[in-house]
């Protein structure tokens, strides 16, 4: 089993518990998208929105809530199961899922978006960038946008564990180009489980190369030193976003971008 379908596998065990944890979230009206992003992405009204690697579509609906038609795809068939369900329990009508591994997207599924979109923990899951890059200008109306909202692959090669006491210390180097693998996954939504997968790491020039040589032009490239609970940081400020205190201001965690066809 390659890779891919290992981390298929894997992300599949934790399917039903993100479902539950993203669905008690809503039901309690505490689920929202950093306030970067909110300001960043504009108004959605009426606008055509793919939003790659969904996985239970708890940002999808989100989106969908801010009066986009949305269309989540993801490659766990199980994660699309219960996007679905989660949609049909808040009733959420104006968003969809399809199963596919974004790296055979432009063969099995047609359209064109105002907007590609993907945040959070999405693109180190992904074994080639280039061709990322040409799935995003391929489903892209001519005057339509990529957004992108995810880590900052500067904070992700630090040793999780000891930046929380604000050492910084490489385990993880930047310029890796083997996937590393671990073998449990979730902690952010579901307890962590025993799974072999597998995780990418990129560079900025990966991320930016990947979408040029798409056809794409970088509008704006934004970085930030917080970010939502489960993702990194170790106390929240006023608005609820988690950044380390002794690195504020010292240590991008997450990066922002917009992308236009030329």
């Amino acid at each position: 089993m390659n890779q891919v379908e290992k981390n298929k596998e894997a992300w599949g065990l934790l399917s039903e518990d993100h479902y539950k944890h993203f669905k008690k979230r809503f039901e309690e009206d505490n689920y929202f998208f950093n306030p970067f992003v909110l300001k960043e992405i504009g108004n959605l009204s009426g606008k055509k929105v793919l939003h790659l690697q969904c996985n239970t579509g708890a940002d999808s609906i989100v989106l969908a809530k801010m009066g986009a038609h949305v269309t989540g795809v993801d490659l766990v068939p199980d994660n699309i199961h219960f996007a679905t369900q989660l949609a049909k329990d808040l009733e959420v009508e104006n968003v969809n899922f399809i199963v596919s591994d974004i790296m055979e997207l432009m063969d099995n599924h047609e359209g064109k978006y105002d907007i590609v979109f993907t945040s959070d923990g999405a693109i180190g899951w992904l074994p080639d960038l280039k061709k990322w890059g040409r799935t995003i200008r391929h489903f892209l109306k001519d005057d339509g946008f990529f957004y992108a909202h995810d880590g900052h692959p500067f904070y992700l090669s630090f040793d999780e564990e000891k930046i929380n006491d604000g050492v910084i210390d490489i385990k993880y180097p930047y310029f890796k180009k083997d996937p590393d693998e671990d073998t449990r996954i979730g902690g952010y939504a579901s307890e962590s489980k025993e799974a072999k997968n597998y995780f990418w790491m990129y560079t900025i020039g990966d991320i930016i190369n990947g979408l040029a040589q798409a056809g794409l032009c970088i509008e704006w490239f934004n970085e930030y030193d917080r970010c939502v609970p489960g993702v990194g940081g170790k106390v929240a400020d006023e608005e609820g976003l988690m950044y380390h205190p002794e690195l504020e201001g010292a240590v991008p965690i997450m990066f922002s971008l917009k992308a236009t066809p030329r």
